[in-house]
């Protein structure tokens, strides 16, 4: 939350997961992908909102279902979905959301913690709560924290012996 409020304003990504609106800081997402234009592969004994891999821009990436992953009931998805690429520990990891709304700057006096009841239950990855015109709120979510500990280091093992050697050679091209 600290991290936000050093800010005046914030450009969010604003998405849905059925009939919820949610938020992100922008700088947090890689790329924002058609859904349509990804095919998962199931990958065996997964996590049940792991969804697969597939190949984001020539690079394995694990897709998590976001509205599994938060305890939403499972439904048919939109044709709009999206993908959110974010990074989570040197990883790339496809978050899969009903559809993007919005990207839109919001200042940062608009902008409080989640109250502590919402704070103990959602755990480190709800940065705060934007209050928009009317009614409307966006639960600001930091997308890097989405999966615990463990799970992420799930998804680290699951990667092929393929993704281990080509992000090898693209980190040492990186170095020289």
């Amino acid at each position: 939350m600290t991290e936000l409020l050093q800010r005046t304003r914030v450009q969010l990504i604003v998405f849905n997961l059925g009939p919820h609106e949610f938020a992100v800081p922008i700088e947090q997402v890689w790329r924002v992908e058609s859904l349509a234009e990804q095919t998962p592969t199931r990958v065996p004994r997964a996590p049940a909102f792991l969804e697969g891999v597939a190949n984001v821009r020539g690079q394995v990436v694990p897709m998590v279902d976001l509205k599994k992953r938060l305890g939403f009931s499972a439904a048919e998805r939109p044709p709009k979905s999206r993908l959110l690429v974010v990074e989570m520990e040197g990883q790339r990891v496809g978050l899969i959301v009903d559809g993007v709304s919005d990207i839109m700057w919001v200042a940062t006096s608009r902008i409080e913690p989640p109250p502590p009841m919402v704070a103990q239950i959602s755990g480190v990855f709800v940065q705060g709560v934007a209050k928009e015109e009317g009614d409307r709120l966006l639960i600001i979510l930091d997308l890097r924290e989405a999966l615990t500990p463990g799970e992420r280091q799930e998804l680290k093992a699951m990667e092929t012996p393929a993704a281990k050697r080509k992000g090898r050679s693209d980190q040492a091209r990186q170095e020289s």
